[in-house]
């Protein structure tokens, strides 16, 4: 269970690494939308194991890049965050396949024959 410190410090990497995102990574990752779906700080807040997902690009291409630049992600994170905490935690970059799950799930949900049920005949009370 994560105590209360990693909690605040996990919201806190999440919201810096989405600007880092949308700012100051766009030459590396082009269009594509990188969204931070969670973040996980083990307990001595040195180690932040960071899921990812994309939009508008290939996954496997994206995360590639991002783990090809993950020094200078961490650099950035450390100009912005650097000033509020001691350690500036080494990132581990996963893939959130939480969202192509929901569309699989979906796609056989929608896919079964599932027959009507059958009606019941409304009883008269006398």
């Amino acid at each position: 269970m994560e105590s209360q410190r990693q909690k605040k410090y996990a919201k806190l990497i999440q919201k810096e690494l989405g600007e880092i995102f949308q700012k100051e990574a766009r030459h590396l990752i082009g269009r594509t939308m990188v969204t931070v779906t969670r973040v996980e700080v083990s307990p001595d807040l040195g180690f932040a194991k960071v899921n990812l997902s994309f939009l508008l690009a290939d996954k496997d291409q994206a995360f590639d890049l991002i783990n090809d630049h993950k020094k200078e992600i961490r650099h950035h994170l450390g100009k912005r965050i650097g000033k509020s905490v001691r350690i500036i935690p080494e990132l581990a970059f996963f893939p959130d396949d939480s969202a192509s799950y929901a569309q699989h799930m979906d796609k056989i949900i929608s896919g079964l024959n599932i027959p009507p049920a059958p009606e019941e005949e409304e009883e008269e009370e006398d």
